[in-house]
């Protein structure tokens, strides 16, 4: 008697991710139930096994694990495009948007970068910003998979208007703990919400953003309630400016010091890091998130994610920020990641395609604390797929022998677009390339008029005035 399933997917190229590669399965089958994976194998001995609800032929397709993204600022969609392409990107590109951002308009960036990102294949977003009305129900309603992580950081309001390279930030120790409260309030309101959807991470910005004390805060509360910990680390010479003048010591050493380096930590960037001190953290089981595209863009620095693999770390791709890096597409970061890292050790075997592509799914789960639940394709994990079209004129034609040619083409020709179909617990979100959980005119139309509206704001606050692309405007260059 055959088992009743809601869906199975035939006739795919299958990557499961199983093993130490990308476990390829010709011809293979996924069976769904409830939300799980039921079975995964070669079609022709799966399909009398089950009478499904919905059969998805899967012909011409690459089936895969949903993409995961390990570190993103979604509000920042919102203003895409306006923070590259100078020196001192923060201060002298984004900062006079981040005094005008409103709640609608940060809302407005979320919903269009989940929808871009989902567009593209990505199932897991993990999110850090400083929360606001409606953020964790952005990622509810259009139903896929998040780790969230709201700001923690002991910045006065607006103390950074008038800092300057050099200086040491201002603290002030009560605006740190309404943050640490406003997060663990948070986590217990959204720590498995959607039916384990939405988990939490608890978010100190940085290590020169918090004083020591309640840097040892949140470490103790993130034990205490079973979280990770999601921080940039090293992120620049301005952040390791700031702890030599403060604390004496570089980031990893002042981390290693406080006992912050264990598998409770995702670290962010590293941009700053040595080789040595990148194994330093490897080797205690911190994690790290990588966003090539970003720093790539922003600083002009290949992080030491070699390093860190090669001394045994787990490394998950980040698309960071759309204000500096434009998208918020892991395909487009693992094409990065592999091109970057071939350029930096001038070695064309450096990051190969199916390297990334683990990075882009199930090391990414395992890096973010998920690797049980999604990442790969196996009996008992959620059920988080999606399909790719082969067909596209970029991914043809579908070599198998006597090299097969997929992989190498999703990392280095796929754009995103190429996503037909996005499965997440079992439920469709996108089928033939349509989001059905969302009304992606309206979401479109929403961003644009809240951009506009932030622009203007921006346009008659006289900070605009330093901002360091108005000369490139001004010659006719942008």
């Amino acid at each position: 008697m055959p088992e009743t399933i809601d869906t199975f997917i035939t006739h795919a190229h299958l990557f499961t991710m199983q093993g130490d590669g990308v476990g390829y399965v010709p011809d293979g089958a996924v069976a769904v139930q409830k939300g799980r994976i039921a079975a995964v194998g070669p079609t022709p001995e799966l399909a009398d096994r089950f009478q499904p609800t919905e059969t998805i032929d899967a012909s011409g397709c690459a089936v895969l694990p949903g993409l995961i993204d390990a570190h993103m600022h979604t509000p920042w969609a919102v203003v895409r495009g306006v923070a590259q392409d100078v020196s001192n990107w923060m201060q002298r590109a984004l900062a006079p948007y981040t005094r005008h951002i409103t709640p609608a308009a940060a809302l407005a960036g979320t919903q269009l970068n989940v929808l871009e990102a989902l567009k593209a294949g990505t199932t897991t977003l993990v999110d850090f910003t400083k929360p606001y009305p409606g953020w964790a129900e952005v990622f509810e309603r259009m139903g896929v998979r998040a780790r969230l992580t709201p700001t923690i950081n002991a910045m006065p309001p607006g103390g950074m208007a008038g800092w300057k390279v050099g200086d040491l930030y201002p603290f002030d120790p009560a605006v740190g703990q309404q943050a640490i409260d406003a997060a663990l309030a948070f986590a217990r309101d959204w720590h498995g919400a959607a039916a384990g959807r939405i988990t939490v991470m608890l978010g100190p910005q940085a290590p020169d953003m918090l004083p020591r004390d309640q840097l040892l805060q949140v470490k103790r509360l993130a034990a205490s309630e079973g979280l990770m910990i999601h921080m940039h680390v090293a992120q620049g010479d301005r952040e390791i400016d700031q702890m030599l003048q403060r604390f004496g010591q570089r980031t990893p050493q002042y981390l290693d010091e406080l006992g912050y380096l264990d598998e409770q930590l995702l670290t962010v960037h590293l941009t700053e890091a040595t080789d040595e001190e990148a194994a330093l953290i490897a080797q205690s089981g911190a994690r790290m998130a990588l966003c090539s595209g970003s720093i790539g863009i922003i600083d002009g620095i290949v992080p030491p994610a070699r390093a860190f693999r090669e001394a045994g770390g787990l490394v998950a791709l980040g698309s960071d920020q759309a204000s500096g890096n434009n998208c918020n597409n892991i395909f487009n970061e693992m094409k990065l990641t592999a091109l970057f890292n071939k350029i930096k050790a001038r070695d064309p075997v450096v990051m190969p395609a199916w390297e990334v592509l683990r990075m882009a799914t199930i090391e990414g789960a395992q890096a973010i604390g998920l690797g049980s639940e999604i990442g790969s394709l196996e009996n008992g994990k959620q059920a988080d797929l999606i399909l790719v079209d082969l067909n596209a004129p970029n991914l043809s034609p579908v070599l198998d022998a006597p090299i097969r040619n997929i992989v190498p083409n999703l990392v280095y020709a796929a754009s995103g677009y190429e996503v037909k179909t996005v499965m997440v617990a079992g439920r469709i979100l996108v089928r033939d390339g349509q989001v059905l959980t969302a009304d992606e005119t309206a979401v479109r139309a929403e961003a644009q008029s809240q951009a506009e509206a932030a622009a203007q704001r921006v346009a008659a606050d006289p900070v605009h005035k330093d901002m360091a692309l108005l000369a490139a405007m001004q010659a006719g260059q942008l």
